[in-house]
């Protein structure tokens, strides 16, 4: 293929055909969606293990790449979420009359055609398809080369949904993987309303610094807990675990262990045990690595100033002991992607502060910030986690893929 304009073309010739869809039959398609999903779990299982086996199991990415059958049936379902969600189109936002009679009405629209740009996480095939569907755009994916076979698998249950419904299949299209299309993809102004980077910081990076298409970023995430001095270290000891090991390739999973001076060793030797079972790599600053040596903690390296600021998707993490809140605000400030930020604290006044002065899509007190998530906060299946603040912040799901629009009626006034 020379070119992947005429695929970009007849995806903006689709937007058409599924913003004349009404509410009800967005529904019918996304369960119908959902079902062939369901039905299909053991071809989409063999096609994955194709990726699958294509990847050392030394990759961190791997278990992003991974769908099994609990995550099948999970997407599934998630996609009937979606579905229950209210159409975030035709919403009457604003409507007056002017004094010379004209009626004048701003409501919400579908933003047109949406290009995603991501990487080992066929997963966002569905959900992306899922979300633009129930708001009726269309949407250009490029998925990476890892996810492949089971993108393709994918994208072909999804275009025999939409040909049962008499769709162009075009609705949802699939960009060929080679690296050359993407400039094209980054300058196709006249097809493409948005495009959204999920994945690496230098992917985001290419897409922000090369795009002529509006841009949301979504996905990098350099996530900090600070344990404060009045928290209580046995709670602070499992959150913290829980952020590192429960899933350390996502956006959400933590990066940075920020503690107070004055309990420093006694979270260090109550987390210690947790992190160990999963043979998390420390990267500590001098003082916590004198504790951690001390507890002959085995997976210890002295913190180099990029271990901070590093988004390891990986079973590591780095440790920093601070002076108070103030020395941890200032790193936070200095470090974050503005993704995910937690304190663990007792004292309401030093938290209630965190919340406020942090700048981060989502701030946490006494928890982990792995609940950093779309379906989580309730809003169905996510195309990401914005960390931006204009037009979408934190989980970017489907109330978040309009725009607005004015309606003018008149009877022959003239300005």
């Amino acid at each position: 293929m020379e070119s992947i304009q005429p695929l970009l073309y007849q995806a903006y010739k689709a937007s058409t055909f599924i913003k004349a869809l009404n509410d009800q039959q967005k529904k019918d398609l996304l369960h119908r969606l959902s079902a062939v999903i369901a039905e299909n779990i053991p071809a989409i299982i063999e096609e994955n293990k194709k990726d699958l086996d294509r990847m050392p199991d030394t990759d961190p990415k791997k278990d992003r790449l991974l769908l099994n059958e609990t995550r099948i049936k999970d997407l599934s379902t998630s996609i009937n979420d979606v579905a229950a969600l209210p159409d975030p189109t035709g919403v009457l936002l604003l409507e007056s009359t002017t004094a010379n009679g004209m009626s004048i009405q701003k409501k919400t629209v579908a933003l047109g055609v949406v290009g995603i740009i991501y990487e080992s996480r066929p997963n966002v095939t569905i959900d992306v398809a899922a979300l633009c569907i129930r708001s009726g755009n269309v949407c250009v994916l490029r998925g990476g080369s890892d996810a492949l076979y089971t993108n393709i698998c994918l994208i072909n249950l999804i275009h025999n949904v939409l040909k049962e419904f008499g769709l162009p299949e075009a609705i949802v299209t699939l960009l060929p993987t080679d690296r050359k299309y993407i400039n094209e993809m980054l300058s196709a102004v006249k097809y493409i309303d948005i495009i959204i980077p999920r994945g690496s910081q230098q992917l985001i990076d290419l897409v922000r610094e090369n795009s002529k298409v509006p841009v949301i970023e979504t996905g990098a995430g350099v996530c900090h807990t600070y344990v404060e001095k009045t928290a209580d270290l046995e709670k602070a000891a499992a959150i913290v675990v829980n952020a590192k090991v429960s899933r350390p390739s996502v956006c959400n999973a933590l990066d940075t262990i920020l503690v107070d001076r004055q309990v420093a060793k006694q979270l260090l030797t109550l987390a210690a045990p947790g992190l160990l079972k999963y043979k998390v790599e420390i990267f500590a600053d001098e003082e916590s690595h004198d504790i951690l040596k001390e507890l002959q903690y085995p997976y210890l390296k002295e913190a180099k100033r990029d271990d901070f600021g590093r988004e390891f998707l990986d079973f590591k993490c780095s440790v920093k002991v601070v002076e108070n809140a103030d020395e941890a605000l200032e790193h936070i400030s200095q470090y974050s992607s503005k993704h995910s930020e937690a304190i663990v604290s007792e004292d309401t006044v030093i938290a209630e502060r965190f919340l406020n002065e942090v700048d981060a899509a989502a701030v946490y007190v006494n928890a982990s910030t792995r609940f950093t998530d779309g379906g989580v906060f309730g809003l169905g299946a996510e195309i990401g986690i914005s960390t931006q603040k204009l037009h979408a912040r934190g989980p970017f799901a489907l109330e978040k893929l309009v725009t607005e629009k004015w309606f003018v009626r008149g009877d022959g006034q003239v300005r």
